[in-house]
């Protein structure tokens, strides 16, 4: 009797592991066999209010998501896929005034300018303006929370940006 259990066992074992279902979860679906390497440029800061590291700090922190997501290899210049842009906007604005005519809370957004180049699908090429924002209370000065509120920021507007060239939700 064990002996026919062990063989069913063997056999259903044999059977799923044919049948397999592949899930990814760093949200990306690359035709690796195709795609094999990614270009992303600087982004200049063209905004009309500048924060100087900007620039360096946007650009950086896409290259680490597509690094840390994808197996592309990274080229200077003529890869597979291609991302260039420019920081358009970077904008301080009150959200909500006390009866006293005060300003209480305070939103900073940013825009991105993305132009998209699949090579290996043209199809898929876009040229697209990204937005995200916070909101903060005036209790902080925008000196106060300027770092953290970019990087809430950025991480939104990067994963729009995944989202939109590679993972095709």
């Amino acid at each position: 009797m064990k002996k026919y259990l062990v063989l069913l066992m063997g056999i259903l074992m044999c059977g799923l592991s044919s049948c397999l279902i592949s899930y990814k979860f760093n949200g990306s679906s690359i035709d690796y066999t195709k795609i094999k390497t990614i270009t992303i440029d600087e982004f200049p800061n063209q905004a009309p209010l500048v924060y100087p590291t900007l620039s360096a700090e946007f650009t950086e922190a896409l290259r680490d998501e597509f690094s840390q997501k994808t197996r592309l290899n990274f080229v200077t210049d003529n890869g597979d896929l291609q991302i260039q842009g420019a920081i358009i906007g970077y904008d301080i604005s009150s959200m909500s005034v006390s009866t006293s005519g005060e300003s209480m809370d305070t939103k900073l957004s940013m825009t991105i300018k993305v132009k998209f180049t699949n090579k290996v699908n043209p199809s898929e090429n876009f040229e697209e303006n990204f937005t995200a924002y916070q909101v903060f209370s005036n209790a902080s000065t925008i000196n106060q929370v300027q770092d953290e509120l970019n990087k809430l920021i950025m991480d939104d507007i990067i994963s729009q940006i995944f989202n939109r060239t590679v993972a095709n939700w």
